[in-house]
């Protein structure tokens, strides 16, 4: 009896270390995962097994090169690992896989689909199903899960001083709160932030917890708040832009008075 289903799938440890590193194999999998409903791939664990092998040590290197592998091998597929330990004293890692919010493929143009237990691949007119199948809000408008009030308050500050400060902005939206502003920019929605929200406003923790890029993304900030210890707001977009939001200006009327002005990103710069 098989322990795999559709939205759990087993590989071993040698998939992803030594001469045997099979991530080709790996990307494939997690392709399936985001064009599907989403899964879980538990590295270090064999088919057919319910635990790893007693005493396996995870390198401590793995769940960084992971990460980096994935973003590298797949377009628009994001994979979060994380170190378990099991009953037995086994260590594995957990890979979670998120439906994708557009089509999701190999870097070399392949498509995949996990149905039942196994890994499909996409072919013709399939293709052009799967991407009807999406989900219509673009990735950066989605629920991040990070409730507001955990949005990071020095950038929060300087975000709203921002907008306050430009030339740019209404008077009637001057006049919002820090709160209101968050809601009207597609920062946050309801009681949590957006993704968007946590690429601009979020901790290191909660834009790594985004995925590959939104962690490439906080080292980004972090980098740039070493060398500059006010963190901006037009830097702070441009980091949010190269991460991945790619269209600020389309995500619930993002800015239009953050593409230019004085410390502002000029639109022919940031591509809106």
């Amino acid at each position: 009896m098989t322990l795999e289903d559709q939205h759990t799938d087993r590989k071993s440890l040698r998939t992803v270390t030594g001469k045997t590193a099979d991530w080709d194999a790996l990307a494939k999998d997690c392709v399936c995962f985001a064009n599907g409903a989403g899964g879980r791939l538990l590295v270090g664990i064999e088919d057919d097994e319910a635990l790893p092998p007693a005493g396996q040590v995870v390198p401590p290197d793995l769940l960084d090169r992971l990460r980096k592998r994935i973003g590298e091998l797949t377009v628009n597929v994001q994979a979060l690992p994380s170190l378990q330990r099991a009953a037995n004293g086994g260590e594995f890692i957990e890979l979670v896989v998120d439906r994708a919010a557009s089509v999701a493929s190999t870097r070399d143009g392949r498509y995949f689909l996990r149905v039942a237990d196994t890994c499909q691949p996409v072919l013709g007119d399939d293709v052009l199903r799967l991407a009807n199948e999406r989900p219509g809000r673009p990735w950066e408008a989605m629920d991040s899960g990070v409730p507001r009030g955990l949005a990071d308050t020095d950038k929060l500050a300087h975000f709203v001083q921002g907008i306050r400060s430009s030339d740019r902005v209404k008077e009637s939206v001057k006049e919002k709160s820090a709160d209101e502003l968050l809601t009207h920019y597609g920062l946050a929605q309801g009681a949590t932030l957006t993704r968007l929200g946590v690429l601009l406003l979020g901790t290191t923790a909660d834009r790594r917890a985004l995925g590959h890029r939104a962690a490439g993304a906080g080292d980004q900030v972090r980098r740039a708040g070493a060398k500059d210890q006010q963190v901006g707001v037009g830097r702070l977009c441009a980091v949010a832009r190269r991460a991945g939001g790619r269209r600020l200006a389309r995500v619930a009327g993002f800015p239009r008075e953050l593409r230019g002005g004085r410390g502002l990103v000029p639109a022919q710069r940031a591509g809106l």
